[in-house]
């Protein structure tokens, strides 16, 4: 790799870290859109700022368009707690009003002689990795240090302010304070990251990784780490696919449609691959992920399909019991809205597993299948119980009830409602039969 191509790694790496830390702070508190503001309202401040100087001054122009974009936060910030605009509908309005004024004022520019180009607006606009500069990353790395120190010396502060605000002000907190240092941290790195990727694309920046994050962890701490982790890789990989570093290791270039090889933007590739990151998240996190999700749905379903089925034939069978009668497909049919050949592939998965025995007519229960269906015949009846002697529900309204919630009821519930008054591992009479 080229010498300019690692500087812009370090600081695509460096600035997608630091976004991301601190775009979890914007997703936790439902501030998403807060990133979008801070890019939109910055324009409006680069404008400003080049027709006052009379030229294009990097650290001017980047001061102008952290004013602007501070006091976009402000405003919405201002608006929410003194008047009665939601707090959605004030980001819009700001967001909006800022974008328009900056829309204008760079048609004032490129009216000028010299117009836009002499503004170099278009790099602040749609970014511009590939022209950094040493000094830039040196900026880029004090940045994210000062960010940084400001996260891990207000963490407190800024953990209940994201999850219970109106419990920090209730202790008297200067609550107003710590979310401007907040948002005015957030428009920092904002602002510094508009020359490499741009108005449009720096709030995917700040948002991909807090909301990738937040599908594999419920803590804080671990969320943050993640999502610098989360925003460092895409940056490196974007900047690899955009240098052709990818293309040099694999003897061709992956991004290429055609005979000819690509040369697609950094900025964009960034975003894109931060987007392929939540994505995956999304599929295939382990506990919120729509797989795992689909997956624990259709376990519970089966467990409950199945334990129906065992709590059916305990009922068919009780007015024999300690016998096993063998009970008819016709008999689970008549108790329960299954169809026929759903019934058959119950009774042959419970076969499978050892709970039942199958007989010509349909099955009956093992001895460990009677064991199990009794437990789940005992908890159904001590809920029905509850509810008719405690919530005061009539007892033909109780069934349904019981029968949804008696596969979530754990061993200590159970106890705790058979203490109340039923003999210890017997199984109640239904309330039906009294």
């Amino acid at each position: 790799m080229t010498f300019l191509t690692w500087i812009v790694l370090i600081g695509t790496s460096l600035l997608g870290s630091i976004a991301g830390v601190l775009g979890t702070f914007a997703v936790l508190r439902r501030r998403a859109l807060v990133g979008d503001l801070l890019s939109h309202a910055a324009l409006p401040g680069l404008c400003l700022a080049f027709l006052v100087l009379g030229q294009r001054h990097f650290a001017g122009m980047l001061f102008g368009a952290f004013c602007t974009g501070l006091a976009g936060v402000g405003l919405v910030t201002l608006v929410g707690r003194w008047t009665r605009t939601k707090e959605d509908a004030a980001l819009g309005i700001v967001l909006s009003t800022f974008f328009g004024a900056g829309i204008v004022l760079s048609s004032v520019i490129q009216n000028q002689r010299g117009g836009g180009a002499k503004a170099g607006l278009e790099s602040y606009i749609y970014g511009q990795a590939a022209g950094m500069v040493l000094q830039d990353v040196l900026w880029i790395a004090a940045v994210s240090a000062a960010a940084l120190a400001v996260v891990v010396l207000l963490f407190k502060e800024f953990k209940i302010l994201s999850f219970d605000p109106a419990f920090a002000r209730t202790q008297g907190w200067p609550t107003l304070v710590l979310d401007l240092a907040l948002m005015g941290t957030l428009a920092l790195v904002t602002v510094t990251g508009l020359p490499a990727v741009g108005v449009v694309l720096m709030a995917a920046m700040l948002i991909l990784p807090g909301a990738t994050a937040r599908f594999w962890t419920e803590r804080l701490g671990p969320m943050l780490v993640l999502s610098g982790v989360l925003g460092a890789v895409p940056g490196t990989i974007g900047t690899l696919l955009s240098a052709g570093v990818v293309a040099g290791w694999l003897g061709f270039d992956p991004l290429a449609f055609g005979p000819t090889a690509t040369n697609l933007p950094t900025g964009p590739l960034i975003v894109l691959s931060a987007a392929a990151f939540f994505l995956f998240s999304v599929l295939f996190a382990p506990r919120r992920g729509a797989v795992a999700r689909l997956w624990a749905a259709g376990r519970l379903r089966s467990t409950t399909a199945r334990e129906n089925l065992l709590r059916t034939l305990y009922e068919l069978s009780e007015p024999r019991l300690p016998d096993r009668p063998p009970i008819a497909v016709d008999q689970l049919l008549a108790r329960r809205a299954w169809r026929a050949w759903e019934a058959r592939w119950l009774v042959r998965w419970a076969s499978w597993l050892g709970l039942v025995e199958r007989t010509p007519e349909g099955a009956r229960l093992s001895e460990s299948g009677l064991e199990k269906a009794r437990g789940l015949v005992r908890a159904h009846r001590l809920w029905e119980r509850f509810l008719i002697e405690r919530a005061d529900i009539a007892p033909d309204h109780v069934d349904r009830d019981a029968d949804l919630i008696e596969h979530l009821l754990s061993r200590e519930i159970v106890e705790a409602l058979a203490a109340q008054g039923a003999p210890r591992d017997a199984v109640p009479q239904s309330p039906h039969d009294i």
